[in-house]
């Protein structure tokens, strides 16, 4: 019965399948290869160069500690900004907080650039990376902290992808974020979630860097073609009875962030050569996190990249040599060739992204007792047309599609209770959004409310 029902959806599907997702864009192909590893390790040695920049270190020298990085990181934006017609705005967000991990209240600061969408401004696309670090004692201020990969690589990232990024305009809003006081408890995250709610900005990605660009493992394996991407699959602000309905009737691998990393895996195959990426279905790793979460908290679709292989001898640890073993987070532990293959998934998923409608919106599904199923949606004011897409309920990828107009579309001899649905947007240009799954688990409205 299953190879009967895999078959027939195939050949309803056949039509969708012959129809270009899109089509190839060449725009996201030059912006990949705009991407510099040698502007990129520049970076890094800049911000090692800082000593430490730890979230209670001195903020008043302009050559060491994290008042002195944060100004370097504002003065790099503000010369992006120069070279893309003064477009790029720099933004320093910041909150008084207190931490177990700090000496006492501290002036938590992130260093934001951000790109004014044309046409749709208040729809906003993150890319975020801390640039605090720390060493084995996170209290310990004083002692250089490099952080030359956590998060050097993703701060690295960052600014990068607003080079590249800047000299384009797009719909949407790019933010790029660099953020403090990760290592005391993901402080930058909250100061960048709380800016974002206070601007009342439709987030519809956070691309949270930590860690991108080491390729050596712990145990001396190697790695540089694959990225890992985390993503909840649940939404952190579900409530009860949201969480009874998704119970029901599905949903728990649907999340917006999770169908946010199956769109940054299909940019990868589309538009890379030589790394891919690997979803990740935790929220982070094993009982770990990173800013991403705080995103997650205000209702916010936001995913984790991290490098395919960590090697923990170089994170949060004292500079030293033990038993012939060099411990701690330093240039040489980055491979910068994959770092900016990582930042290249970055740069072509913000583009993408911020090129292509908004995700729908109000998608729902009917055909109960029924060997059809109707899927719905509101239409959006941006798109031309909208894809209709299906799957097995285990099959981890959208696999089959159908193109649509209007606000319906009624799949013929596709029953409800076998598959799971989901619509994407399609702009004038072929840029597609996100899929988004139905109801309140799936939607890309902050905290799960449906329009």
């Amino acid at each position: 019965m299953r190879m009967i029902l895999l078959a027939t959806a195939a050949l309803l599907a056949t039509p969708a399948l012959a129809q270009p997702l899109g089509g190839e864009h060449s725009m996201l192909k030059d912006l990949a290869a705009a991407v510099s590893p040698d502007r990129q390790k520049a970076t890094i040695q800049a911000l090692v160069g800082f000593g430490t920049r730890h979230t209670g270190s001195d903020v008043k020298s302009d050559r060491r500690g994290i008042g002195a990085a944060r100004r370097w990181i504002a003065a790099e934006f503000a010369s992006a900004s120069k070279d893309c017609g003064g477009r790029l705005q720099v933004e320093t967000p910041s909150q008084i907080m207190t931490a177990e991990r700090l000496a006492g209240p501290t002036e938590v600061m992130d260093i934001l650039g951000v790109l004014p969408g044309t046409t749709d401004p208040n729809r906003v696309i993150v890319i975020s990376g801390h640039y605090d670090s720390r060493v084995t004692d996170a209290k310990n201020f004083t002692s250089d902290a490099p952080g030359a990969n956590d998060d050097g690589s993703g701060t690295a990232a960052v600014i990068e992808a607003a080079r590249v990024l800047c000299k384009r305009q797009f719909p949407a809003t790019l933010v790029f974020a660099a953020l403090a006081g990760e290592e005391q408890g993901l402080l930058g995250g909250k100061v960048l979630a709380d800016h974002a709610v206070a601007r009342g900005w439709f987030v519809q990605a956070n691309l949270n860097n930590d860690i991108v660009g080491n390729t050596e493992g712990i145990g001396g394996q190697r790695d540089n073609t694959h990225v890992r991407v985390f993503s909840e699959g649940t939404r952190t602000t579900e409530t009860p009875e949201q969480a009874n309905t998704r119970r029901y009737n599905g949903g728990e691998v649907d999340s917006p962030s999770r169908n946010l990393a199956r769109f940054m895996d299909r940019m990868a195959d589309d538009y890379l050569t030589g790394l891919d990426v690997v979803m990740v279905y935790r929220t982070d790793r094993f009982k770990r996190g990173g800013d991403q979460v705080e995103m997650l908290k205000a209702g916010f679709p936001a995913v984790r990249v991290t490098e395919a292989v960590e090697n923990y001898n170089r994170q949060h640890q004292d500079l030293r040599t033990e038993n012939g073993i060099k411990y701690g987070d330093v240039i040489e532990g980055v491979d910068f060739a994959y770092l900016a293959q990582v930042t290249r998934l970055n740069v072509v998923t913000m583009a993408a992204l911020a090129s292509a409608p908004r995700p729908p919106a109000g998608v729902d599904i009917a055909g109960a007792v029924s060997a059809d199923t109707t899927v719905s949606w509101t239409p959006q004011a941006d798109a031309a047309g909208y894809r209709v897409w299906w799957r097995g309920t285990t099959d981890p990828v959208w696999k089959f599609s159908r193109v649509a107009t209007g606000s319906s579309l009624k799949l013929t001899g596709v029953n409800i209770d076998d598959w799971f649905f989901g619509v994407s947007a399609i702009g004038r240009d072929g840029f597609e959004s996100p899929v988004v799954f139905p109801g309140p688990a799936g939607t890309f409205e902050r905290g799960g409310v449906v329009k």
